[in-house]
């Protein structure tokens, strides 16, 4: 056992030989930030003020050389080889119970050609408590998992919404789009992730999104309409082609129904017969022409690792984010071999 303490709280918590910094603080009651608890988002990274670890297996650009020699580490990766020192953000939410349920399929519609809504229903009497923004993983019948964000906000809890993309070798994405059907059974584990609405900050908020990265975006802001919250909500989604924005059409209308709500919708790849006359380019650059001065503002940014990676550099040190107002969520296919599954794919 490796004790850790938490630099800024005081918090200390015990680490099995072998596990990582986030396992222990997770089984110790303590809630780091992380989203996909397998070195693929760097949401869990922190600094090592005294002691070693074993950094573990992650995606180079979630940390570098040059970051690992600072110091820095990825907390779901990384495993004490000494007691730990080390200045990490705590965050809320921890004591919502993590649960292991059935579920049952309940819909299953087709927005777009590539995209999937799937709503699942749990046994009777059963409610999941979470956080909007939080994710679940589903469990495969040969043990491997899958992890989606869910798209429904947590007063609306009858369902459990989840957003699907078409991926290309995917195992569950074949299944959903090839042989799933409803009133089949599910199992999953849930929720997960820090990747949810700060509620105790009164900043505007920039909201970036792409593809299904859409779906906890979606359940954010449609707690924040619930909870009555009246801070500035912009909202910047990006595609390839208009269609890939498949609910365009409620995004809009949180526009006209919400007097501090924005809707950008950017295409990057637009064909003349899409007839697209909207904003156009990587949507993270977007937000930046848009909002070029965002140090007063909370990021929630969620997509493909390389937007999530590009808006963290970019609107930090060209738009003036503060880093520590920078909230993310990166999905990775799990169909690409190279890298891990996050959550939300």
């Amino acid at each position: 056992m490796y004790r850790v303490t938490i630099e800024k709280s005081g918090h200390r918590f015990e680490v099995a030989e072998g596990d990582s910094v986030l396992a222990g603080a997770l089984a110790a009651g303590y809630t780091l930030p992380y989203g996909c608890r397998n070195g693929a988002c760097g949401s869990c990274k922190g600094r090592i003020v005294e002691g070693r670890v074993d950094f573990g297996k992650h995606q180079p650009y979630t940390l570098t050389e040059g970051e690992k020699q600072a110091g820095f580490a990825l907390f779901c990766c990384a495993t004490p080889l000494t007691d730990l020192t080390v200045d990490v953000r705590e965050v809320g939410g921890g004591e919502i119970p993590v649960r292991k349920l059935p579920c049952r399929v309940q819909s299953i519609d087709r927005p777009a050609a590539d995209v999937v809504v799937v709503k699942l229903k749990l046994p009777t009497n059963e409610r999941l408590q979470f956080l909007a923004g939080q994710y679940i993983e589903i469990i495969m019948r040969d043990g491997k998992r899958r992890a989606y964000s869910m798209a429904n906000p947590p007063h609306d809890d009858e369902h459990i919404e989840l957003h699907v993309r078409n991926m290309k070798g995917g195992a569950f994405t074949e299944y959903v789009f090839n042989a799933m059907k409803e009133k089949d059974i599910l199992r999953f584990e849930g929720p997960l992730g820090t990747f949810f609405l700060r509620e105790d900050s009164d900043k505007p908020m920039v909201f970036i999104a792409s593809g299904t990265g859409f779906a906890p975006i979606k359940a954010i802001v449609e707690h924040a309409f619930h909870r009555g919250i009246k801070r500035e909500m912009i909202l910047y989604w990006g595609g390839r082609r208009p269609a890939d924005l498949y609910f365009s059409d409620l995004a809009r209308n949180w526009e006209q129904e919400h007097a501090n709500f924005s809707f950008v919708p950017v295409v990057s790849d637009a064909e003349p017969e899409d007839h697209w006359t909207g904003r156009t380019g990587f949507v993270h650059l977007a937000a930046l022409e848009g909002l070029p001065d965002l140090s007063c503002y909370q990021a929630y940014v969620c997509g493909a690792p390389v937007v999530v990676e590009a808006a963290h550099r970019d609107l930090i040190a060209l738009g003036g984010l503060p880093q520590e107002e920078f909230y993310s969520d990166a999905f990775t296919p799990s169909s690409d071999p190279a890298r891990a599954q996050p959550a939300g794919t």
